[in-house]
């Protein structure tokens, strides 16, 4: 029996160590290359048990699909296609337990705990990250066009704009020094008519590679607005399009945004990407983006790069031209390269990880956007803290009450449980919300009631006439059944919310599974080793106060 009682007390031991270290705060060493492009050892402080949006506030975002940029043909799939997208872009994000869900038909709830870069979160969860490589305009059809559809403009009552971008104005523009360098490239070469610029060719600037023009800043909005007319669209040539650049580009101290004429056919879309990863150029310091593609995408890209070499093709993200499109010097097959500059690596692993998520299925905008203050956190954790030790207190004193010593035993069993529960709760990563401490204070009550159904059967073994320690083993035998039930019919309810719930439903389902198991050990196993001992002290008691 001494043997016996030892060993349970060593394995309470080690589960009370293991329980405590999962509590104690930890510093983690993440080696991570810094803007120097070198390797760096970053130190950070681990907190065991994390809280959720409404302990720790964050952002919440509703947004709905975008309409204005044409119809959606089937609005609901969309929105069940862009929630998915949605989940796997958080996930990689690294929030813990964040709420995504669909409100209605129309609109997707995000809320992200402990985030405070707004404006990363939304481009996180909007951005399409729609990914096309096409060729460029190489047999420049749109500048050969520009008289036809300055011609289309003049006839539906479009005026030239005055100041005419000639190579006399865009060496007043530039300065004499960089009108001379653009012009040995090409880019003095605005003359796209016979006789007087048009609507269109007077605002714009040939750029550097077959397809490209430049348009000078202030000008963006009145161009975006004619090539966007019915006449223009009409007189583009066969199989092109209009695109402009995802960021202005500056020359010679003034702004200009570049205008793409490109393919409509896609050399191959990010349909066929299997993966993406942000990395560091050693060579340049650059930041890349390296994807890889499907062994059918692969195929393809590689004979169709193979047919375009010394051509230009355009990386287009979301229907913007990703900076000045690469020169094909070579077939490319499965792997490929996406190159940043020297912009944040964040901005590269973030481009990866949308790349990795998947194009959402249609544009979404925010219409709803609010942080949750830390004050409805301090709130929530009060309240919180106020129903669990009003909880506890009101156990003790029945407990105490009604079985007396057994009580007291089962109340110490009681704060092996909280201590146990909160180890598992912080060693499986789990975040603490609101209802999570609903779920802990419900394990708690049923933590008691394991206890309340053993005492009851040693009573009635009492009853009969057997001794204390008789009476406790058969009361432990014969309750066992019964609280195995009830837990596991608990433990499976539990795990189906945890399956297909959601943010506050999933916190409340780990809390309750994690203390069900605490509240097992801690009843059959603690609470009996708790009574051995105390037997064993008293071998000779005819008598137990329960």
């Amino acid at each position: 029996m001494l043997s016996n009682i030892r060993n349970r007390l060593i394995l309470i031991a080690i589960l009370v160590v293991a329980s405590v270290w999962s509590l104690v705060p930890k510093n983690i060493t993440i080696r991570e290359r810094g803007p120097d492009g070198r390797m760096r050892d970053t130190t950070v402080r681990r907190v065991p048990l994390k809280r959720g949006l409404d302990l720790q506030g964050g952002i919440h975002l509703a947004l709905e699909i975008d309409q204005s940029l044409g119809p959606v043909a089937d609005p609901a799939g969309a929105l069940e296609r862009a929630l998915t997208v949605i989940r796997s872009r958080v996930d990689e994000f690294g929030v813990e337990e964040p709420l995504i869900q669909k409100v209605g038909n129309e609109r997707i709830v995000v809320e992200l705990a402990g985030v405070d870069d707004t404006e990363r979160a939304k481009g996180i969860t909007r951005r399409t990250a729609f990914l096309e490589w096409r060729i460029t305009d190489m047999q420049n059809l749109f500048r050969d066009a520009l008289p036809t559809i300055d011609a289309a403009l003049a006839r539906a009552g479009v005026q030239t704009t005055t100041g005419a971008a000639t190579p006399a104005a865009l060496e007043t523009l530039l300065g004499a020094d960089t009108a001379g360098q653009v012009a040995d490239t090409g880019a003095a070469d605005t003359t796209f008519t016979p006789g007087q610029p048009g609507p269109l060719s007077s605002l714009l600037f040939q750029g550097q590679i077959p397809g490209e023009f430049r348009v000078r800043e202030e000008d963006f909005p009145r161009v975006d607005s004619l090539i966007q007319i019915a006449e223009v669209e009409r007189a583009l040539p066969r199989g092109r399009e209009l695109l402009w650049a995802s960021e202005p580009v500056s020359l010679g101290g003034r702004s200009y945004r570049p205008l793409y004429s490109v393919e409509r056919r896609a050399v191959l879309t990010g349909e066929q990407l299997t993966d993406a990863r942000a990395t560091i150029d050693p060579t340049n310091n650059q930041r890349i983006v390296r994807f890889d593609l499907t062994r059918s995408g692969g195929r393809r890209f590689r004979n169709e790069t193979r047919q375009h070499v010394g051509d230009y093709m355009a990386i287009i993200l979301d229907g913007r031209v990703f900076r000045q499109p690469p020169v094909i010097r070579s077939e490319i097959g499965r792997t490929g390269q996406i190159e940043l500059g020297t912009g944040s690596l964040q901005e590269a692993q973030d481009l990866a990880l949308v790349l990795r998520a998947g194009a959402l299925p249609a544009p979404l905008r925010i219409v709803e956007e609010r942080m949750v203050g830390p004050s409805l956190g301090r709130d929530s954790i009060r309240q919180g803290q106020r129903a669990a030790l009003v909880a506890a207190l009101m156990v003790i004193g029945i407990m105490v009450i009604y079985y007396r010593l057994a009580g007291l035993l089962a109340i110490t069993a009681l704060a092996f449980y909280i201590l146990f529960t909160l180890g598992g709760l912080a060693s499986f990563g789990a975040t603490l919300t609101l209802p999570g401490l609903a779920g802990f204070v419900l394990s708690l009550g049923m933590a008691v009631d394991a206890n309340v159904l053993i005492f009851e059967r040693i009573r009635e073994e009492l009853k009969l006439g057997k001794t204390p320690r008789s009476a406790v083993d058969s009361g432990f035998q014969n309750a066992m059944p019964a609280i195995i039930d009830a837990n596991v019919t608990t433990v499976i309810t539990a795990a189906f919310l945890f399956q297909f719930g959601t943010g506050p439903v999933k916190g409340f389902a780990v809390t309750l599974i994690v203390g069900i198991i605490a509240s097992l050990i801690t009843a059959v196993f603690v609470t009996k080793t708790l009574f051995l001992v105390w037997l064993q002290r008293r071998a000779a008691a005819k008598e137990l106060s329960i």
